[in-house]
């Protein structure tokens, strides 16, 4: 007897990038975001493999219930939206592993040993701009803290993102100034 499909229903939603748009389910897809710049670094990701196959497929991101797409600006959304969807849904219905191998984003995990200020630091990301930047289909990654400059990520549909410079000075470092005083700047690390 065969296993009968799980039913998935997917839904769209744009963001501020205006060549990236979240393909959301209602279920967790992963717990930890990962991003997909490339389709040589999707490796252990069969459906971001397939996806990358579409020639306007220029990024993969993947994160709690979503998985936002960027695509090559020469192109519309509507002439690419219903093939995109098919594809997904037809790949979670057939309950294909996401993911061939384990992954773990701990770049926000808090340690032991990380210094007072880098655990603030790691906390506010964590706490309050993760849950914005994810809700705009992107993701945010800590990656160092030198001289009163907090150097993070930004992935997903953040990167590339005409916007993107606005939110990390004006939302991100005002907030982490704020709340941390050891903060005086704020930079991102391209990918």
């Amino acid at each position: 007897m065969e296993t009968p499909h799980k039913l998935i229903n997917i839904y769209t939603e744009s963001n501020p990038n205006p060549n990236s748009m979240k393909f959301c389910v209602d279920f967790m897809l992963s717990p930890d975001s990962v991003d997909y710049p490339t389709a040589a670094s999707a490796s252990n990701c069969p459906l971001a493999l397939d996806l990358f196959r579409f020639s306007f497929v220029k990024r993969v991101f993947i994160s709690s219930n979503f998985i936002t797409i960027t695509k090559a600006e020469d192109i519309e959304w509507e002439e690419i939206i219903p093939m995109l969807k098919a594809l997904i849904k037809g790949y979670l219905e057939e309950g294909r592993p996401l993911f061939t191998e384990p992954h773990k984003n701990e770049s926000l995990q808090i340690h032991a040993d990380d210094p007072e200020v880098v655990q603030k630091i790691k906390l506010m990301l964590e706490e309050y701009i993760r849950p914005a930047v994810e809700q705009d289909g992107g993701a945010i990654t800590y990656k160092s803290f030198s001289d009163g400059i907090v150097t993070v990520q930004l992935q997903g549909s953040c990167s590339g993102c005409p916007s993107s410079t606005l939110t990390l000075k004006a939302g991100i470092e005002n907030l982490l100034k704020k709340m941390v005083p050891e903060v005086k700047e704020v930079v991102a690390e391209s990918v």
